[in-house]
């Protein structure tokens, strides 16, 4: 009988044995998992859970016992120590060895840290990545207190307007030119920083951090342009990097990220990789894509392949972050983009982005209806006139009929 392991139990490694079962795989299925909770989903960490809107139950994609019911051994609060890419074995903490005849890494990512020699191993110093990250950074979300917020990226937007919400003094600081410059537009830039500092949040670009201050625990910061802050605690964000360590002892090919083909195979026969940890081909160039339909999507093809499907993953991008009460939605990849169209009607906002004359993203705030079109467009490779995108008055469903 053939053995599937899976090396990650989350939002990918759950797709992924989901699909197996759904699909009619009858085969064993382990699922090793370093947290002590079942698989759960991440986003809400950031946004309802931190707010304390969404109870931690209904963070877990499934429940526990259905691992049970489909015939899945989740191992939970277990590390994989080592891959054995040529006898197919995989060897968990305490020396217990399991036996495979495919494995799938779905690892995901890590938070970046901040060095210990400007702070960052002070008691008071927060990611939010994971479960526990979020556990234990919620009491310090009390009303009065101050939060420093390294970093201008999604995460920690995200983390500033739930402090703001409940009644913080927060500053973030973002020491590239503007906030979200490695993710957007400029527009889209300016129209989170006005919104933040609508609620209060002080923003500042251009500015990076140079230390914490205290002894065992924060109690300030000093930024890079000399001004002192006094500090409660403080919440890094400043990106992610893959969890491809393990892959890379077993010998499998990684660049930023376990390298993948279009069937979510790596350079080793029998070992695969999907979401946050894996690369793909998008147009020639191989990258990831750090999104929760990337990790569902990548997963589900690559328990196809398992069993032997042979399906080629084409991936469409699309993200979405929640702050107060503003939604944005992205569809595509602006790689590349030369020109902006900004779209406004009533209180929605979109910013379209063209690579040329070629439509290759839209960012849409509180503007689901240009989010769904933009990216049927793009999915249909259809790129409408730019000044028809930028006429409030254009019947935007005809856009997809052209």
């Amino acid at each position: 009988m053939s053995h599937i392991v899976v090396i990650g139990a989350g939002q990918a490694g759950a797709s992924l044995v989901a699909k197996l079962r759904a699909d009619g795989f009858d085969g064993e299925i382990t699922v090793i998992g370093a947290e002590t909770a079942p698989p759960y989903q991440r986003p809400a960490l950031s946004k309802a859970y931190l707010l304390g809107e969404m109870e931690r139950e209904r963070l877990f994609l499934r429940p526990r016992d259905w691992y049970e019911t489909n015939n899945i051994t989740l191992h939970t609060g277990t590390r994989a120590v080592s891959v054995d890419s040529a006898a197919k074995t995989v060897t968990l903490e305490g020396d217990e060895v399991i036996n495979f005849d495919h494995l799938a890494f779905t690892t995901g990512s890590h938070p970046r840290q901040l060095p210990s020699a400007i702070g960052g191993d002070l008691d008071g110093v927060y990611t939010v990545r994971d479960l526990a990250d979020t556990d234990a950074i919620t009491p310090e979300f009390t009303a009065g207190r101050k939060v420093l917020i390294i970093g201008g990226g999604y995460i920690g937007l995200e983390a500033a307007a739930v402090a703001a919400k409940r009644g913080l003094d927060v500053v973030l600081v973002e020491m590239a030119d503007r906030i979200l410059q490695r993710v957007a537009a400029p527009e889209t830039s300016d129209y989170f920083r006005t919104l933040h500092q609508s609620h209060g949040v002080d923003i500042r670009e251009g500015v990076g951090l140079q230390r914490l201050v205290g002894d065992e625990r924060v109690t300030g910061a000093v930024l890079s342009d000399g001004t002192e802050l006094d500090v409660d605690f403080a919440i890094v964000g400043v990106g992610i990097y893959p969890a491809s360590v393990l892959a890379e002892t077993a010998g499998v090919a990684c660049t930023d990220g376990i390298v993948t083909d279009a069937f979510g195979q790596t350079s080793v026969p029998g070992i695969w990789a999907a979401g946050d940890c894996a690369t793909l081909d998008w147009h020639g160039a191989q990258i990831r894509l750090e999104s929760v339909g990337n990790a569902i999507d990548q997963a589900e093809i690559v328990a196809q392949n398992m069993m032997g499907a042979n399906k080629s993953y084409a991936p469409k991008p699309w993200f979405w972050s929640d702050q107060y009460d503003c939604k944005l939605q992205i569809a595509g990849l602006n790689l590349g983009y030369t020109d902006i169209v900004t779209r406004k009607t009533d209180a929605a906002q979109s910013h379209w982005y063209y690579k040329g004359d070629t439509l290759v993203a839209v960012d849409a705030m509180n503007d689901p209806r240009s989010y769904m079109i933009g990216k049927r467009l793009i999915e249909a490779g259809k790129s409408p006139a730019k000044g028809a995108i930028a006429d409030p008055d254009t019947d935007m469903k005809a856009l997809l009929r052209a």
